[in-house]
């Protein structure tokens, strides 16, 4: 009843604010821009972004803002506390202030008295961002769970679906939890997400048709879990990990996941097989990453030795969880004979007490995109965490300082051309997670990062759920999710393990033999 009563008050709220005022002739300027929600003060922004509409915070009861473009036209909107912005009268306005920028004035009323802030800029590239995206949509619990969400949104709008909804299949017994949707070079037609528990399995499309397949065998540790397409071929190197979590009674990160075990593989879509990619020993291997051009495999490994025999690998792990500390490797691969090469090192973060994860590798295969934080590998958590920018080329790694806050920042991803990057944040409150977009221009430099658009500014206070894992897509998933239920309820179709000369043993002694470490030049 109130999420009705709240959707019926935000509609006469958002019909009574969408009226274009007049600009009042009669005001007291004020020093300061206005404190407004989102922050989209001084942003860049895409040319085919939906509008920014913004609330604005104080004891108020009416506003106005006046958008100047450079040619000295004008637009207004406002009423209430709330900027909407008029979807026909904003895209005339980007299109007009492309390669430009935008002159915001916010006025606003209070006690009948009238205030002019200083005005701030709304920044427009030239280059346009991937009109969808999709991310996963969770209520922020530990270790329960009922509705989760695989969403599609447009970001040239506010439209938004559902790729994929665990309830369409769940029940009391049989609960199923849905994640790590990716696809194959921004494109929709190849796909994949993990079903876990009730009706459990790797929900594979491959040009739109579903299939569900376990990729689970007896000679890997677990079924396929963080995913990477190549981007030309029908394969997907998959880490397979055994995970654990444990929680803090005083720390402000609240929850540590961990890995106990970890390893790479890859798995062949037409061939319906997986084979290792590497399998050492006492390396904790994660998050694999293909090179644009699909010649390398990039990876996180953290070196872990157990040596207290009478407890379990993950008693251990609990007590000495600020010790795992991940670096970045590389691996080159022959696409003929489906082989990898030596290891390489790319980043050895534990050099510097650090640990990163979640590698992404810019189109253009010159910059490295990861996360950083002291230790561990699910920075999601971790206030500390912060994205890093490598120079693949210089080998210079630096802090995105006008991307990062005092909270964490992770899940990061770029779009297809390069000029902009998504990424998760709990910079509102510390405990949800919310896109943020930035733009990075051609000299390497990434910009003041901006929260995804919505209809109505207040969305985000009464909206109780995280997003997480943002991915970028040229188009919107086309399979219904009807149809991916009606093949989640079969049963899946088994992988086939197969032995390789070089990492088929998970006892890694040969394996590490044989594997010359060395940096990139």
């Amino acid at each position: 009843m109130k999420i009705i009563l709240y959707i019926v008050i935000a509609a006469i709220t958002f019909v009574a604010c969408t009226h274009n005022p007049e600009v009042p002739n009669d005001y007291t300027s004020v020093n300061s821009q206005p404190d407004i929600y989102p922050d989209y003060k001084d942003v860049v922004v895409p040319p085919n972004i939906a509008p920014l509409n913004f609330g604005i915070r104080g004891d108020i009861t009416d506003c106005v803002a006046r958008f100047t473009l450079a040619d000295n036209q004008t637009f207004t909107f406002g009423n209430c506390n709330k900027v909407l912005i008029d979807e026909d009268d904003w895209k005339e306005m980007l299109a007009t202030a492309k390669g430009n920028s935008i002159k915001v004035e916010v006025f606003t009323n209070e006690d009948g008295k009238w205030n002019a802030y200083l005005p701030f800029t709304i920044y427009v590239a030239e280059e346009e961002i991937d009109p969808y995206i999709s991310y996963r949509l969770i209520f922020p619990s530990y270790v329960a769970y009922e509705m989760l969400s695989i969403n599609q949104r447009n970001l040239t709008n506010f439209d938004e679906s559902d790729i994929f909804n665990n309830m369409i299949v769940s029940g009391e017994k049989d609960g199923q939890c849905i994640n790590c949707h990716s696809y194959q070079n921004y494109e929709t037609k190849n796909m994949q997400f993990h079903m876990r528990q009730g009706h459990g399995g790797t929900m594979l499309v491959t040009n739109n048709k579903p299939q569900k397949i376990d990729l689970k065998t007896d000679s890997t540790i677990s079924a396929g879990v963080y995913p990477a397409w190549h981007p030309t071929l029908p394969l997907i190197a998959y880490s397979t990990n055994h995970t654990g979590q444990s929680f803090h009674t005083r720390s402000k990160a609240k929850i540590e996941v961990q890995d106990t075990e970890s390893d790479i593989i890859l798995y062949d879509v037409e061939k319906n097989e997986v084979r290792y990619v590497s399998g050492r020993a006492n390396e904790l291997e994660c998050f694999p990453c293909w090179s644009p051009d699909g010649k390398y495999l990039y990876y996180c490994s953290a070196h872990f030795e157990y040596y207290n025999d009478s407890l379990p690998k993950s008693g251990e792990m609990i007590m000495r969880y600020e010790q795992v500390r991940y670096d970045i490797y590389r691996k080159s691969f022959n696409a003929d004979k489906l082989s990898f090469g030596a290891t390489e090192l790319v980043y050895k973060a534990s050099d510097d007490s650090l640990s990163a994860t979640f590698p992404r590798i810019s189109p253009d295969g010159r910059y490295l995109l990861t996360g950083i934080a002291p230790y561990g590998c699910f920075h999601v958590w971790h206030p500390t965490a912060d994205l890093y920018l490598m120079d693949l080329q210089t080998k210079n790694i630096r802090k995105l300082e006008n991307v990062n806050s005092a909270y964490a920042e992770s899940y990061h991803s770029w779009s297809s051309n390069g000029r902009w990057m998504v990424f998760i944040s709990r910079r509102d409150d510390n405990n949800y997670s919310r896109l943020y977009f930035a733009y990075f221009d051609k000299n390497g430099k990434a910009h003041k990062a901006f929260e995804l658009p919505q209809r109505d500014p207040d969305f985000y206070t009464y909206f109780m759920r995280s997003y997480n894992v943002p991915e970028f897509m040229k188009e919107p998933v086309t399979v219904t999710p009807q149809e991916l239920a009606s093949e989640a309820l079969k049963d899946a179709k088994k992988v086939k393990f197969v032995s390789t000369t070089n990492t088929d043993a998970r006892s890694g002694a040969s394996v590490l033999a044989t594997e010359a470490k060395h940096t990139v030049n």
